[in-house]
């Protein structure tokens, strides 16, 4: 019984957050099996480490909430023992006065017994005396006539005799009787003295036995201070533990199409940058940059193979693409493009042509060269540079954003965003049947950044 009343705080804890044992040890083999943050990131795709760090999210949320709460009950605790401790000393403060009266008062009363004794003492030798002179008299008083007249006293002395012998007696009775009012009035204070100090006996039992009281509530709270700090440590090393993994998995989220791969959080902060320019929001361009990701994961990469008529050839199969970049349309701006950029046009990455139209899209945006060329001087108006880069992942996203705007993105519904997302990838006014899968993708995805964005945010 003693144990659970000990450890029924942590199991109260437990059911109010609704935590289990395996929470609190995520080291465990069967903790690290089903926790998101303990995954592994090898080989997973962008969309199945998007889910674990969502999932990741979710749980730093959790123990961030149950560790706060954590630390005010913690909080709490040590207030409470700070009180109780007050409590203490102001009542060992009290018992030490109390001890010093009644010690106090013991002095007095031994000393009234002492002047008790001693009074007792003189009445008693008084006494004596004046039985003693009371027989003296009864045997003057006794005497005849006659025996006085045959004394051999003369009569002035035999009655100067008996007169000395009634004053005398007359004094010592006078003093007995005084001495036993000072007797009467030591032992009256005596009695009140007892009486006192039975009192402050009494008040320091009182104060004795509330004083136990609070020890053992003092106990008590510094029982659950020890183990609210002990929850404390160890929830603080899950969400440390939690947090560290989520950082890793933001690291290795953010593959870049044709780019290299970049945190999260820094494509995070280029996104805001862009819309604080565009008023699209970020987790929408998050989403279309990790959709065309992943649509480059599925359709490969080429390098242009002839620079007078476009072919290209995907990097990973090796397939040749006669029709990989539009020869007149794009082909003479991209050729234009990258030694402006210091870029070598035979092994600069473009994008594989699907089953029917061109290839030759650039850069983790995916801009045809055609388009970038028309959005060129808006590109760099919002960038500041002179000579934007559709391969660095900052330009591009700030291409997208503006792209998206000028595509009605900025109202922010969700039509307006869906519809954005549609003429991105396919042009026109609105989703078709092939688009509109494009859309609604881009959509599904922005559901789930913007979630990861909402808990950045808050923590």
């Amino acid at each position: 019984m003693k144990l659970i009343n000990r450890f029924l705080p942590i199991f109260l804890i437990f059911a109010v957050f609704g935590i289990s044992f395996f929470d609190i040890f995520p080291h465990s083999a069967l903790a690290q099996a089903a926790d998101p943050c303990n995954s592994g990131t090898v080989g997973k795709s962008n969309a199945e480490l998007q889910a674990d760090l969502d999932a990741c999210n979710v749980e730093i949320a959790k123990w961030t909430d149950i560790l706060n709460s954590t630390k005010k009950n913690t909080a709490s605790y040590a207030t409470e023992v700070s009180k109780l401790t007050a409590k203490i000393n102001a009542a060992k403060a009290t018992i030490n006065a109390k001890n010093k009266a009644i010690a106090s008062l013991n002095t007095n009363i031994t000393q009234k017994q002492t002047q008790i004794n001693t009074l007792q003492s003189q009445i008693a030798a008084d006494s004596e005396s004046v039985a003693e002179l009371l027989r003296k008299t009864n045997e003057i008083d006794a005497f005849s006539v006659a025996e006085a007249v045959l004394s051999d006293k003369d009569f002035s002395t035999f009655f100067a005799d008996v007169g000395a012998y009634s004053t005398t007696r007359a004094s010592l009775l006078a003093i007995v009787d005084n001495l036993r009012g000072v007797k009467s009035q030591t032992e009256t204070q005596k009695i009140e003295l007892a009486k006192q100090r039975d009192a402050e006996a009494d008040a320091k039992a009182v104060i004795e036995a509330n004083k136990k009281k609070v020890e053992a509530s003092q106990a008590e709270q510094k029982t659950l201070l020890t183990q609210s700090q002990n929850q404390e440590k160890a929830f603080t090393q899950v969400v440390a533990d939690k947090k560290a993994k989520a950082e890793a998995i933001r690291t290795a989220l953010f593959g870049l199409r044709d780019s290299a791969a970049i945190p999260f959080g820094t494509a995070l902060g280029y996104a805001q940058t862009a819309s604080t320019k565009t008023g699209v929001r970020p987790a929408l361009i998050l989403a279309i940059l990790q959709q065309e990701s992943n649509l480059g994961a599925n359709v490969g990469t080429c390098v242009i193979t002839d620079l007078s008529s476009g072919q290209t050839r995907n990097v990973n199969s090796g397939k040749v693409y006669a029709n990989g970049i539009h020869p007149t349309r794009d082909l003479p701006l991209l050729q234009a493009l990258l030694p402006a950029l210091g870029r070598d046009p035979l092994t600069t990455k473009v994008s594989c042509p699907l089953s029917i139209g061109y290839g030759g899209a650039m850069g983790p945006a995916q801009f045809i060269p055609s388009t970038w060329n028309i959005m060129r001087n808006q590109i760099a108006t919002y960038t500041g540079k002179t000579s934007p880069d559709p391969w660095d992942p900052a330009d591009a996203i700030m291409a997208l954003a503006i792209l998206l705007k000028n595509n009605g993105a900025s109202a922010g519904t969700y039509t307006a965003e869906r519809t954005a997302a549609c003429r991105y990838y396919g042009g026109g006014t609105s989703c078709t049947s092939t688009t509109g899968v494009y859309g609604n993708q881009v959509m599904s995805r922005v559901t789930n950044i913007q979630a990861n964005i909402d808990v950045l945010q808050d923590s």
